[in-house]
């Protein structure tokens, strides 16, 4: 039985398609839009068209920007001669928080999944390839640490050693305020090999 008229079920329905969101936030965030002044949704759907018209791909690193060179990128302050290879632009964001990373990055939009017919072709390995062909130094491969991330770190290493250029991965392990009993066998081991002097 539907409880609601045809628009605020296909608005509910619109909602509860986006990742991360299910029926009951969906309703939530529908009845929010419904109550909220006409020009602030408005704003919204205008704010929405807008980036999905004008947001591309930076030429260089392949994140997600409204100029055909991101601002990172573009930063003369950044150092180009090291590249941090990450799954996905959030991933990216995370890295900058710290605002301890200098280098520039490459964002691959993915991750190899034989399970899920993801190959090297599906992800943006040739575009990163292109850019070792300039000055690069090294090339950190910062891609999640599960089974199709761990591919992933794998396969470029092999694709960029015979170049000569530096490949390190970074180093994960125990997060901070993690008990060891609950921390599973592969994780120690990295954290184990990525030890650091004191």
């Amino acid at each position: 039985m539907d409880y609601y008229s045809a628009q605020i079920s296909r608005l509910i329905e619109s909602l509860a398609g986006l990742p991360g969101i299910g029926v009951k936030s969906a309703q939530r965030m529908a009845f929010h839009i419904l109550d909220m002044p006409e020009a602030e949704v408005e704003k919204l759907s205008s704010a929405i068209l807008e980036a999905k018209r004008k947001v591309c791909y930076c030429r260089q690193c392949c994140t997600l920007t409204d100029e055909e060179i991101c601002p990172i990128c573009k930063n003369p302050k950044r150092d180009q001669s090291v590249i941090m290879v990450v799954e996905n632009p959030r991933d990216l964001a995370a890295y900058e928080k710290t605002g301890k990373f200098e280098g520039v990055y490459h964002v691959l939009h993915g991750a190899i999944s034989p399970m899920l017919g993801i190959g090297p072709a599906d992800i943006r390995l040739k575009e990163l390839m292109q850019r070792l062909q300039g000055d690069v130094s090294e090339v950190i491969i910062a891609t999640n640490s599960s089974l199709e991330g761990e591919t992933t770190a794998m396969y470029i290493s092999k694709l960029i050693k015979p170049t000569g250029i530096r490949v390190t991965r970074i180093a994960s392990g125990v997060p901070v305020g993690g008990d060891l009993e609950y921390i599973d066998e592969v994780t120690l081991l990295r954290a184990l090999e990525g030890r650091t002097e004191l």
